[in-house]
């Protein structure tokens, strides 16, 4: 008898633990109610064609974090960053972010990767279970025009780094320019913008796009095509395999055309994969250059160096970095309780967030895109090489 008693509350009081963490994705405080950690969730393409700008990034991300825990945390709150692999897979996110929100009872979805990946989790994670969405890595302007409830952003949007593009070719003096995109959605609205800024600029510029199929590598046939063009620029949106599959194969062809490229193209694995083909390669950033002397780049190649060894401290995992550090710099004004709510409320009235290694962001009520600003990048010598400061591109129509 005693032990069927036993069993039975047993099973009551598992019941009640379970009733308890699914509550933590909704304001209740982070960990099960355990207010010495911060639970939060993120998504990556670990594997698959993207990895290479997934695996970095969240290098980038964790090393801060991994910093920030072993300096003690956030107000005396330990970080507890947990990211599964979604392949770049829309569906598999969606099951990602039911896991992190139901089973690991995450207070916010903080610097997860992919546009296409990240919107068709909204549903679910915004207006379902009142989780936010904090420095997301990717994004459009339809998720901030108007604002939305619990989404926060601060890598510039791409169709403006896209607006960026257009105008620096025609000041560049470029009448035609070939925009080469890949055919999914995402990028071909990013590349319907590099047109309007172009002529916005110069309105004598013809601007036309060449799509190509997602994840191609032969760029053979692609290349004849943009020769027969006869531009005066192209500008790349694609992801920086792809750039780097295009530059080889124009290197091959003897195809001269400058190449202007969006902030995925400006990467390490860019130039590994294309090696002496990148040369002269121009880019728009949203982050300082890896190599600069700044102490606050310079403290994000030595955190790599410790906690990330073997992963290179480039721009890509500079993006997660600056994406994890912003978080944490609106968290820690967090009084009492680490609920979403509280870091929703946090992220409002946060104002001014300066991570030193990025444009200066800006967030309140009516805000929730931190910026807009970008940062022209030039490869000389086999590097990536800052050019000015950063700037706001043209105003989109």
């Amino acid at each position: 008898m005693r032990r069927r008693a036993a069993r039975a509350l047993t099973a009551v009081f598992t019941t009640l633990l379970a009733l308890t963490a699914s509550a933590c994705g909704t304001g209740a405080p982070s960990a099960a109610g355990d207010d010495k950690v911060i639970r939060i969730g993120a998504w990556y393409p670990l594997t698959g064609a993207v990895a290479t700008s997934g695996i970095p990034q969240r290098a980038g991300a964790d090393a801060y974090f991994k910093m920030v825990n072993a300096q003690g945390g956030i107000n005396g709150r330990t970080i507890d960053w947990i990211v599964k692999d979604n392949a770049f897979d829309p569906q598999q996110t969606v099951q990602i972010a039911r896991r992190l929100v139901d089973q690991d009872g995450v207070v916010a979805i903080v610097a997860p990767n992919g546009t296409a990946q990240s919107q068709a989790t909204f549903p679910f994670v915004l207006e379902q279970s009142k989780v936010p969405v904090f420095v997301p890595l990717g994004g459009d302007a339809s998720w901030f025009e108007p604002p939305r409830d619990g989404l926060f952003g601060l890598q510039t949007l791409y169709e403006d780094q896209a607006a960026a593009l257009g105008a620096w070719a025609a000041r560049d003096g470029a009448k035609k320019v070939l925009v080469v995109h890949s055919d999914p959605a995402a990028f071909v609205n990013v590349a319907e913008v590099v047109g309007p800024a172009a002529r916005g600029t110069d309105p004598s510029t013809v601007v036309k796009r060449l799509s190509v199929k997602f994840q191609t590598s032969d760029y053979s046939p692609v290349i004849s095509k943009v020769k027969a063009e006869k531009p005066d620029a192209v500008v790349l949106i694609l992801t920086s395999g792809e750039a780097a599959a295009y530059l080889k194969e124009a290197r091959l062809q003897r195809l001269a055309t400058p190449v202007y490229g969006y902030a995925p193209v400006a990467a390490q694995s860019t130039l590994r994969l294309a090696g002496k083909a990148a040369e002269g390669l121009r880019a728009v950033q949203l982050v300082k250059s890896p190599n600069d002397p700044d102490p606050a780049v310079k403290e994000f190649r030595d955190a790599m160096a410790k906690y990330e060894p073997g992963r290179p401290a480039d721009f890509i995992s500079l993006w997660g970095w600056v994406a994890a550090k912003a978080f944490v710099e609106i968290a820690r004004t967090v009084e009492g309780p680490v609920t979403s709510e509280a870091l929703t409320a946090a992220f409002e009235r946060a104002e001014t967030v300066d991570t030193g290694v990025g444009p200066v962001l800006h967030f309140s009520p009516d805000q929730h895109m931190g910026t807009r600003d970008v940062l022209k990048v030039v490869v000389e010598n086999g590097r990536w090489q800052s050019r000015d400061d950063f700037f706001t591109p043209p105003a989109r129509d």
